[in-house]
Formats: C-alpha cells, sequence, structure tokens
C-alpha cells in the first residue's frame, strides 16, 4: 500500500491525500487494487511532489468514508509498503481520528525498503533506486497507486530471491484490522496527465433565449471575483453556477453575458487608442475560460474600435481591482519560495501583511486557488478575493 500526503509529520495535522492498495498472493501476484484520493479538509500541501490539486481533494471522499473499505481490504492479509514506518504511521493516524485502533505499529507490516538492505545490496533507500536495481519500470512516481504498484513488484522480487516459505511467514495474522460499515462511496481517481475539467457551462441547462432577461448583476459580481487571477477555480465554478441558477439564467442567458462582459473588457483595451500583445493575450486567456470562441476576439476588438472612432475621446471604463498602499494581504499554501520571501515583496510593494484572515484583509494569495485550508474557508466567508501567486505578482508589479 501506499499513502501520499499532505506533509511529513502526522503530529502537524498533516492528512492522508491520496491511499492505494494492491493486494497480491502468496506468490507476490496482483490480485486487485483499489485507490482514490482523499479530502483531508486542509490544504493539500506540496502538490509540486504528488501532483494532486485541491479541486481534485475537494471532489473526493473524506477518510471516514473510506475507512470501512481500507480496513476491509487490509484484513487477514499482512500491510506492506515502502518505508512502512510512514506509511503505517499516518494510515494508523487517520483511523485514530475515528477512534478506532489499526495494527500498523513496528512489525505487523512490511517494508521493502528494510527488505532492499537485505536482498539488493548497493542500492539506495529510494524506491525508484530499488526498482531499478530490481528491473522493475516505475512509471509515475509520487502517485499513490502507480508507487503501490512498484512496491508490489519489489515484494513479488523479494519472495522469488528468498525462496519458500519467505522469513516474514510468521508475520501472517498478526494484528487485527477494525470493522467499520463500509459506506459504499465510490473512491475517486486522480486526474490523468492532460485531462481538463469539464467546462462550468455545461453544467447550466440549455434554454432558449429569453425576451427579457433577469437582472444579472449579482451574477456578474461573482464573475469579476472569478477572473481576478484570470483562473476560474472549482470554488469559483460552483459558485457561478449556483449564482446562475438562483437567478434562473439558462445556459444562453449566461453566454451571453459573458459576450458582453468580454465586449466591455475589449472596449477598454481599445480606449487609448493601442491595443498591446499584452492586452489582447489577455482577452484571449478571458475568452478561453468564458468559453467565448476564440474568434470572437478579434470581431469584438473591431466593434470596439468602430464605437471608439464614433464617440471619441478616451472612455475608459469598468472597474479593475487594484491594491492600494496599507492594503491587508495574507499568503496560505507552499507557493515554492519561502513565505518571507512573498511577505517582503508585499511590504516592498507598501502593503499589510496579516497572519489570519479578518474582515480587514483586502487579498488572500493561496499557492492553490481552490485550497481548503482555514484560511481559505474565512476568506470565502467574507467575501475576500483568492488568488494565485503569479497574479499577486502583476498586482504589485503594475
Amino acid at each position: 500500500m501506499d499513502v501520499e500526503t499532505t506533509g511529513l509529520r502526522t503530529g502537524w495535522h498533516d492528512r492522508v491525500v491520496e491511499i492505494a492498495i494492491v493486494q497480491v498472493d502468496a506468490r507476490g501476484r496482483i490480485e486487485a487494487e483499489w485507490c482514490t484520493l482523499v479530502n483531508p479538509g486542509r490544504d493539500v500541501g506540496p502538490q509540486h511532489i504528488h501532483g494532486i490539486t485541491a479541486a481534485e481533494a475537494r471532489r473526493a471522499p473524506r477518510f471516514e468514508q473510506v475507512a470501512g473499505a481500507v480496513a476491509g481490504l487490509m484484513r487477514g492479509r499482512v500491510p506492506a509498503a515502502h518505508n512502512w514506518a510512514f506509511d503505517g504511521q499516518f494510515l494508523g493516524a487517520e483511523f485514530e481520528r475515528l477512534g478506532v485502533g489499526a495494527p500498523v505499529q513496528g512489525d505487523a507490516g512490511l517494508c521493502t525498503m528494510r527488505l532492499a538492505g537485505q536482498f539488493l545490496p548497493g542500492s539506495s533507500r529510494r524506491l525508484a533506486d530499488c526498482c531499478a536495481a530490481a528491473g522493475i519500470a516505475l512509471t509515475r512516481a509520487h502517485s499513490a497507486l502507480h508507487d503501490a504498484r512498484a512496491a508490489a513488484q519489489l515484494l513479488a522480487y523479494f519472495l522469488t530471491v528468498a525462496g519458500r516459505p519467505p522469513p516474514w511467514a510468521h508475520r501472517l495474522g498478526v494484528g487485527v484490522w477494525p470493522t467499520l460499515p463500509n459506506t459504499g462511496v465510490a473512491p475517486v481517481a486522480r486526474r490523468a496527465e492532460g485531462e481538463a475539467d469539464e467546462h462550468f457551462l455545461a453544467r447550466l441547462v440549455d434554454r432558449l433565449p429569453r425576451a427579457n432577461r433577469p437582472d444579472a448583476d449579482a451574477y456578474l459580481e461573482v464573475l469579476d471575483r472569478a477572473l481576478l487571477d484570470r483562473h476560474v477555480s472549482m470554488v469559483e465554478a460552483d459558485a457561478l453556477v449556483a449564482m446562475a441558477t438562483r437567478l434562473g439564467l439558462g445556459r444562453v442567458d449566461v453566454v451571453e453575458l459573458h459576450e458582453h462582459y468580454l465586449q466591455a473588457l475589449a472596449a477598454v483595451a481599445v480606449a487609448d487608442g493601442v491595443v498591446t500583445a499584452e492586452e489582447e493575450a489577455d482577452l484571449r486567456t478571458v475568452a478561453g475560460l468564458l468559453g467565448v470562441v476564440d474568434g470572437q476576439v478579434e470581431r469584438m476588438l473591431r466593434t470596439a474600435r468602430h464605437a471608439m472612432s464614433l464617440v471619441g475621446g478616451d472612455h475608459r471604463h469598468g472597474r479593475r481591482f487594484r491594491l492600494e498602499a496599507g492594503d491587508v494581504v495574507v499568503f496560505t499554501g507552499d507557493m515554492g519560495e519561502p513565505r518571507e520571501a512573498w511577505e517582503g515583496r508585499a511590504s516592498r510593494a507598501g502593503l499589510s501583511v496579516g497572519r489570519s484572515v479578518t474582515r480587514r484583509t483586502r487579498l488572500l494569495v493561496a499557492a492553490d486557488p481552490d485550497s481548503m485550508s482555514g484560511k481559505a474557508r474565512t476568506a470565502a466567508e467574507y467575501g475576500i478575493p483568492v488568488v494565485h501567486p503569479a497574479a499577486f505578482l502583476q498586482m504589485i508589479e503594475g
């Protein structure tokens, strides 16, 4: 088995964010596989290592919803993992949160990393290196299912070398896994590489165009906040769909609103008489996020130029979010650089750095805008914009 986690220490409230179990027979042949992402109820941690986004984790079941299935898959078997001390500790901590014990201590499980010292002398501790020494292909490191498969193949190799019975045969049946109800919640797999999410427009019902469109200011206000960092997170997409549904807006209505919104941005771009490459690229980015056909951008720019030639002058309109000196900015998540570096940038731009989100906070900068951290939850409650670090850099550079 293998787990991906939000961090390295259960004592720091780190949680399991993905778990995979690969069942093998006495000869090490794979019998069955099971894997799911797990909603940790907090920030997902170092995404650059495990590759799991907060949007994916949000859709996943909580550990208590899959604990019965996990215990059932482990019952009557000897757990094995590459670095069992780490994986077993996290698995035990998750069961402990549910008020039940799990047999994860010491010799309750096999550690293929420790066995490698006996059967693969000279190899390093890393799973990839052990697999290479044993002639096993590791296709995608730091994916729970791929790592569990690799560890299973490594165990099969050790079984071949060790002979029968293996020196750990006495461990069979050691420890009893708790009996928990199986909730029937389906496992959620991580997104395949290159797989894109369905556009949120697809979740709105198709309706015939209306003669009198409902007042849509509330939807446009949510859209403004969603597009602040030129990225529509899953949380923002859900908010847009919910607002459209509440206002009785169908897909046709929303597409029309998006086109009007993009046309307004085009008018702002041509207001000074010059559309820069950066402005045009920004329009194309927004068009993609709103589901507007890319060819529409040229048409909207032509329309805006024609309108400006008729009325003349600089008619800039539309409000853009701007940070002002003294605004309070809060940071959350692992952003690739030390937190002090980001706080230093904010201070040099004349901003104040907050440790927690309050009603005075102007902006929350999150490594992943879909973050489930406590700061992100509070920001959502107060209606405070949440942006990606790249968007924050553009704001302070401007």
